[in-house]
């Protein structure tokens, strides 16, 4: 964008017209008020099309022309999506056709014999054009902007995924390892020992030693959902029947659709956003029915946590560090998905969309999100060899 205040650069104007008089008039009346100026004169289409490839800081053009209008070169500048300040210059032209030139994009009308606001209207007119491509370029920015915080939002929820796989490998092979180990002993010292103090004592142990094997388990469970190697209807149905037990909130599962082998990365997004979703209803919904529906219809993964509490406030997904929400739409991004939210006072609904069509991670599905081919890609959903 140009820095130069207008006032001291040099315009670059086309001028469309016809007659040499006028022409000379236009040129006058700039110089009269100071500004600088290259000016081009042309009055054929053929010429103005090929001058239209460069760059210019506005056009003046006249209205009528030999054989074309000027609204004829305000279409040119329109078709070529061209962001140019267009002022329509004429000694004819009738107050309908001048207002009817504004609507379709011209920046400014003048009359011939009148140009007094010729060089006001112009500079006004290459402001205008200049902070509305500085906009544009500021919207292009923030949306690279956005594209690169949701790469890193998906990066980081891949890094935070594969490191809870290795903790929880690392659960399993040693400490789970040690925890049986250590229980197999214990084992072999009841039925060896005859003393009562130390069959107590054993007893005692091979209690703990279990409490911790179930404790590890259920932290294996949290950092990496082993139940997704059954597929996600399997997961979502024991995460449900789990909460059910933890809170005693009645929690009901319903599937619509066929199964199939969901691209690599899916079912833990689902399965995350399920988790979330029944975390919140806990711990702020007071609620005493939750309904999960999953679906895979129309080439579309759907999962819907819905509850009978008593809503979210409007100000509530607003505060400064109110991230649930927000990291599962992060989440869902990263898989071509989205998260909906509704609230009302019969409760909250959350909805989890995941489009099958087309390709996605190696996975490849038809229109109908049926699967073509499976690939070999990384799922960071699948448990892995222990």
């Amino acid at each position: 964008m140009p820095t130069l205040p207008l006032a001291e650069r040099c315009l670059r104007l086309l001028h469309i017209e016809d007659s040499d008089l006028d022409h000379q008039l236009i040129l006058a009346q700039l110089q009269r008020a100071g500004l600088r100026f290259e000016v081009t004169r042309l009055d054929t289409l053929p010429d103005i099309e090929a001058a239209l490839d460069r760059t210019w800081d506005a056009v003046i053009s006249d209205y009528n022309l030999p054989g074309f209008s000027g609204l004829v070169v305000l279409d040119m500048i329109k078709q070529r999506q061209l962001v140019l300040p267009f002022v329509l210059v004429s000694g004819e032209i009738g107050e309908d056709t001048a207002v009817a030139a504004m609507r379709t994009g011209a920046s400014d009308y003048l009359l011939k014999n009148n140009l007094a606001r010729l060089a006001p209207a112009l500079l006004h007119a290459i402001e205008s054009c200049e902070a509305q491509l500085a906009r544009q370029e500021a919207d292009r920015e923030l949306l690279k902007s956005k594209q690169q915080l949701h790469e890193l939002a998906g990066h980081l929820q891949t890094s935070v995924e594969m490191e809870r796989a290795a903790i929880a490998r690392e659960i399993h092979d040693d400490v789970g390892g040690s925890l049986t180990a250590l229980k197999f002993d214990l084992a072999w010292i009841a039925r060896h020992s005859k003393d009562e103090d130390v069959q107590q004592r054993v007893q005692s142990a091979l209690e703990t030693v279990t409490s911790a094997i179930e404790s590890s388990q259920r932290i294996m469970h949290n950092l990496r959902p082993a139940i997704l190697e059954q597929g996600l209807l399997a997961a979502v149905q024991w995460l449900a029947a789990r909460f059910e037990r933890r809170t005693g909130i009645a929690t009901s599962v319903r599937h619509v659709g066929d199964q199939f082998q969901l691209p690599a990365g899916v079912p833990l997004v689902a399965y995350r956003c399920a988790q979330e979703a029944l975390t919140n209803v806990s711990k702020h919904a007071g609620a005493t029915r939750v309904e999960v529906e999953l679906s895979m219809e129309g080439g579309v993964l759907t999962l819907e946590i819905k509850d009978n509490g008593h809503g979210i406030a409007p100000g509530d997904l607003s505060k400064a560090r109110s991230f649930g929400i927000r990291g599962l739409r992060e989440r869902a991004a990263t898989v071509g998905g989205w998260v909906d939210l509704s609230s009302g006072l019969h409760g909250t609904a959350l909805i989890l969309s995941v489009p099958l069509r087309g390709v996605i991670g190696d996975f490849e599905f038809d229109e109908d999100g049926e699967p073509l081919s499976v690939g070999t890609g990384h799922d960071p959903s699948s448990w892995g060899a222990l």
